[in-house]
């Protein structure tokens, strides 16, 4: 019996000490709370109550680690005191309706391996030193409403796998250091105003399986050592302005990639499996989720 309350005590004790994180933590999730409209969100927070009780909020050695609030009504700005939070690892609040510019402090967070942020309405521009987060896996910025061009800091981001940029206002060149992440499995980019040669520095990218670059301002020879990728699954290249003579001469015929190509009439698709690509969990055009959802 007496072993028994201890135990239980224990547990107590240690739930109540992942509550004690610093001050500044605390008050940057109330910033957020309150910047975000937080008494409307679908699951909102009891201010009152512990804060390992908060949805979304994951606590580890008295820090906060993880700040999930994905689909959750948030609307308003995230604050800059985001940039406090210094051990946290996650970020996501996608599907939401969050407005303003993707904070500098951001880049601060040297912990950070995923930040996911897509289906917004956030503006301005990504930060230009993105890639001193050298810890990043997954960057969703994917539908909202940013400009500017994709940094070239990125390629110094050296553990990205997915890259997920698609359905905003970028404009420029594809950055050719995209071409020094080995490890990177997803690029997409589409529904932007890029611009010009598609870098051969991509042909590189051997973990490479999904390319989508559709719906820009694409233009000259595109990469053969592309197609050449042993990994790459899908390709999505319509709607740009590449030298169609030189993609009927390199795309492959006898190959599993599935290659979506729309420029001109009666080329839509070379692949063997049509109906496959779509029913692949791997092949998610529109919604962009990732392997890891749960995040």
């Amino acid at each position: 019996m007496i072993k028994s309350f201890i135990f239980i005590f224990s547990l107590v004790d240690f739930n109540t000490a992942l509550a004690k994180i610093p001050q500044s933590e605390k008050q940057a999730l109330i910033a957020l709370y309150d910047a975000t409209d937080g008494d409307r969100w679908t699951t909102s927070w009891n201010l009152s109550d512990p804060i390992s009780k908060w949805e979304g909020v994951t606590i580890k050695k008295n820090h906060v680690v993880s700040l999930i609030l994905m689909n959750n009504n948030l609307s308003g700005s995230i604050p800059e005191s985001i940039g406090d939070l210094k051990r946290l690892e996650v970020l996501n609040l996608a599907f939401n309706s969050v407005e303003g510019f993707l904070p500098e402090s951001i880049v601060g967070l040297k912990e950070l391996q995923v930040l996911r942020l897509g289906k917004n309405k956030l503006s301005g521009s990504i930060p230009e030193n993105i890639g001193s987060l050298e810890k990043l896996v997954v960057l969703d910025l994917f539908s909202n409403q940013i400009t500017g061009k994709i940094p070239s800091s990125l390629g110094d981001a050296r553990r990205l796998k997915v890259i997920s940029l698609s359905e905003n206002g970028l404009s420029g060149r594809i950055p050719t250091s995209i071409g020094e992440l080995k490890d990177l499995t997803r690029l997409e980019i589409a529904d932007n105003n890029m611009f010009g040669d598609v870098p051969e520095a991509l042909g590189n990218l051997s973990n490479l399986e999904m390319l989508v670059l559709a719906e820009n301002k694409l233009s000259g020879e595109f990469p053969k050592n592309i197609f050449l990728i042993t990994n790459l699954k899908v390709l999505e290249m319509q709607k740009n302005e590449f030298d169609q003579n030189h993609l009927k001469k390199y795309i492959p015929v006898n190959t599993d990639l599935a290659i979506f190509s729309f420029d001109e009439p009666g080329e839509y698709l070379y692949e063997n499996r049509f109906e496959d690509i779509y029913k692949r969990k791997d092949s998610r055009m529109a919604d962009t989720k990732f392997e890891d959802d749960e995040n």
